[in-house]
């Protein structure tokens, strides 16, 4: 799935460099091996939360339907047919009604170049909407998981060193006020990198050369990653926060019950 997900624009739309085709390949090969070695490993590495699903999933799913839908819209232009003129439709149905003055989508389009083409202008802004709206749809469903399956601990017990290989609960501290406070700089962050990033990008457009977005690759991928990473940051906080409520839950469970049995926890 993951070497699909890497190689979907690749597939779908017509690339005359063998070079680039042979990047794309090495690049979703690598990255089903680590997928494969994290997964399997007893021992954690980097990815987090790999035992409680539907976290990872969630964010899988919202990734791969950004690149497909962004991919069949850019395939349309070169081999149009019915579904993609849909997609396109309602992508720049999206994309104008997302476009309000302040919003995301709109600091897209506005850290494009001056000279920037009318229609060029038109695949960032349906681009950059879809993806907004697709990551809002992800923390939604996220939520609602949340509410309905007790999440994390839906499936069972729930280990943090297995699901937070890169929280080091011995570093100091409570342990419940870092994962609190680990959590609301993930909010903050997911929060306020849509609005920042364009803004980055604005000025070091001065300073250094605009990133082109005449490539649909590169379209594809820079408003996927635009849109997925802080989508991805807010889940994680979330998700972290809700931790921090599990662990604080079974501290006072453990502490009435010690009182029930007579003892005082030190």
């Amino acid at each position: 799935m993951v070497v699909l997900l890497v190689a979907t624009p690749s597939l779908m739309l017509p690339n005359s460099h063998a070079d680039g085709t042979l990047t794309v390949a090495v690049v979703a090969v690598f990255a089903a091996l680590f997928t494969f070695v994290e997964y399997s490993s007893s021992y954690p590495s980097l990815v987090e939360f790999r035992d409680a699903p539907p976290f990872n999933r969630l964010r899988f799913i919202s990734l791969f339907f950004t690149v497909f839908m962004l991919t069949v819209i850019a395939r349309g232009e070169f081999e149009p047919n019915t579904f993609t003129q849909l997609c396109s439709a309602i992508g720049t149905l999206i994309g104008k009604s997302i476009d309000f003055p302040y919003s995301p989508v709109r600091l897209v389009v506005l850290m494009m170049p001056q000279d920037t083409s009318a229609e060029l202008l038109i695949k960032v802004r349906t681009a950059a909407g879809i993806s907004y709206l697709t990551s809002l749809l992800s923390l939604a469903a996220f939520l609602i998981t949340l509410r309905l399956n007790k999440w994390p601990a839906s499936n069972g017990s729930f280990n943090v060193w297995v699901n937070l290989p890169t929280f080091d609960p011995t570093a100091g501290g409570d342990v419940v006020a870092r994962l609190r406070r680990d959590a609301h700089l993930n909010i903050i962050l997911g929060f306020l990198l849509p609005f920042i990033i364009p803004a980055v990008v604005k000025l070091a457009a001065d300073t250094f050369n605009p990133v082109s977005m005449n490539s649909p690759e590169t379209l594809i991928w820079t408003m996927t990653a635009w849109a997925f990473l802080p989508a991805s940051l807010f889940m994680r906080g979330i998700a972290m926060g809700r931790v921090a409520d599990m662990i604080e839950n079974q501290r006072k469970r453990a502490y009435e019950k010690a009182q029930l049995d007579g003892f005082q926890p030190v």
